[in-house]
């Protein structure tokens, strides 16, 4: 979780326990693991996500939740300051929310688990919605973003269209004595709900094998439910081995000369499903208008609770935020157009909450206009600063919000990842979203040499490198190529007294043959340079022994 947020979203570990509020969007488990565990008062969610976490976790106490229902808004005290939280549909599961954060970190906008459709967006409050392409009055800083589809290519089809081919398919087989209909997971109950409606027919839940599902349906929608396993109509569990399952009963019918079932599995899994099929199969896969049977004698249907990629970047364009990040692993927001044209690249002022969210406090000096060039899935964050008219030096303090923490300013490998909302990255490489890595250099005592070596190597750098002013740059300019090591050292000294102004040093402020000898450390983020004359003076020593 960032840091400087006071409170964490459907995480539940010893870091998040720490924080003083905790947000639960559902009551998926993948949601809620280790909330028994790492449970602390308060616990915000809606009265029905807190009733199935307290059927599925007994353990828990009542005590430990504060309700919060859609639509709703309220102001939460907290020692950094007061901030806004309201609920708002996300079209996922009975009782799932998205969660609106406005605060000095400013405002950030959680999905959970969501199916963003239009009646969704319009339920936000319209100064965040962009209008006839005019940017939203506004902005989201963030958008902590459900991207389970994020980089497939499916046209799921709406809860309403998937529906209603559950309903042709039944008309389609009046012959099968039995429909079973593998909808136990919560959040498919609206088929459940019509299949009961339209069939004038009670459904049939086994409260033996399967607990979870009936207590949830008893909750929610009692009158659908019969105790009759007879019953024409029953919820067949989708997992573990169902093509095993699917298959036994298709067998047993058969054996006993009596007309197949109907086994119905409205999922989009399946058409996701990347596995080595048959060109028949896969045929089949890209059929989104009606139910198609497998192998196995299940029928399919594309019915998705969470939203297409195409859903996705519509609602990005409307809401238009300033940062996107996957709530989902690996960084699959990185995939979405809109995250690569408008989130991949942004400047950063030193009043931007991105530094309240992660408890970093900028002093910005007299007459500093600095930002911050954040370069998505890079290994670093560089640092630009702008000029209005005149060229002067400009330097940026950071210091740790709490004081009692520095900047690191180790190296990635050895520093820990800075990770936002459980797995989703902000900043760092994923494997999924590969960029041109920078080439590696070995350091030589010739400096020269080393010139030669990093020559190659400068265009690839361009992209992540630092703007300063050009008066620094006019302070420190020496050639390495024609300055003897011993009149090297002592610009470097010169050097390193200015960068003992501030914790932070801008690297473009270097002469270009400085940067060169600097860079083949294969150091990628700016070290303190009275390492570097160390070194230069461990050289000089060692040629000395050589010449004794």
């Amino acid at each position: 979780m960032p840091r400087g947020l006071p409170f964490s979203v459907d995480t539940w570990t010893p870091s998040s326990k720490k924080k003083r509020h905790h947000f639960l969007t559902h009551a998926h488990k993948d949601h809620s693991s280790g909330i028994s565990t790492h449970s602390a008062y308060p616990i915000y969610s809606t009265h029905l996500t807190k009733t199935l976490i307290l059927q599925q976790y007994p353990q828990l106490d009542d005590s430990l939740f504060v309700g919060i229902e859609v639509g709703q808004s309220m102001v939460v005290d907290d020692p950094d300051g007061r901030f806004g939280v309201t609920a708002f549909d996300a079209n996922h599961c009975p009782g799932a929310v998205m969660f609106l954060f406005e605060g000095d970190f400013g405002n950030i906008l959680h999905t959970g688990d969501c199916r963003l459709i239009p009646e969704c967006l319009q339920n936000l409050p319209q100064k965040y919605v962009t209008k006839k392409g005019k940017e939203p009055k506004c902005q989201f800083d963030y958008v902590f973003l459900d991207c389970t589809f994020g980089r497939s290519s499916l046209h799921i089809p709406s809860k309403h269209l998937a529906i209603q081919q559950v309903i042709n398919c039944i008309w389609k087989h009046p012959d099968a004595p039995i429909v079973y209909l593998c909808s136990d997971m919560l959040g498919q109950e609206e088929i459940l709900i019509n299949v009961s409606r339209i069939f004038g027919s009670k459904i049939f839940v086994d409260k033996a094998n399967n607990p979870e599902c009936f207590q949830a349906l008893t909750h929610m929608v009692p009158e659908i439910l019969s105790q009759d396993p007879s019953s024409r109509f029953q919820v067949f569990e989708g997992f573990p081995k169902l093509c095993e399952r699917a298959q036994a009963k298709l067998a047993e019918a058969q054996a006993n000369s009596l007309p197949e079932p109907l086994i119905i599995r409205p999922s989009a899994q399946w058409y996701a499903c990347e596995e080595d099929l048959p060109k028949t199969e896969r045929r089949k896969k890209e059929s989104f208008n009606e139910a198609v049977r497998d192998q196995f004698g299940i029928w399919h249907v594309c019915y998705s609770i969470h939203s297409s990629r195409q859903e996705l970047e519509w609602a990005l364009q409307l809401l238009a935020p300033k940062r996107v990040v996957s709530t989902t692993p690996s960084c699959r927001a990185m995939e979405l157009n809109y995250v690569k044209k408008h989130c991949f690249s942004s400047h950063i002022t030193s009043s931007d909450p991105l530094w309240k969210l992660l408890d970093i406090g900028v002093e910005a000096c007299s007459n500093l206009d600095a930002s911050v060039k954040v370069v998505g899935c890079s290994p670093m964050m560089e640092g630009s600063s702008k000029t209005c008219a005149e060229s002067q030096l400009q330097l940026v303090k950071i210091s740790a919000a709490t004081q009692k923490e520095q900047l690191d300013l180790s190296t990635p490998s050895e520093r820990p990842p800075l990770t936002l909302f459980g797995k989703a990255r902000f900043g760092f490489q994923d494997s999924t979203f590969q960029h041109e890595q920078e080439k590696t250099m070995v350091m030589k005592s010739d400096p020269q040499q080393i010139v030669t070596n990093r020559a190659e190597n400068e265009s690839s750098s361009q992209d992540v490198e630092l703007e300063c002013e050009n008066s620094l740059e006019k302070k420190i300019e020496v050639d390495v190529t024609e300055v003897p090591s011993e009149k090297l050292v002592e610009k470097e000294t010169e050097v390193c007294k200015i960068a003992s102004q501030a914790p932070i040093i801008l690297s473009r402020g270097f002469n270009e043959s400085l940067r060169n000898l600097y860079r083949s450390m294969n150091v990628s983020v700016p070290q303190p340079l009275p390492s570097l004359v160390e070194l230069m003076n461990s050289n000089k020593r060692a040629k000395k022994m050589r010449w004794r």
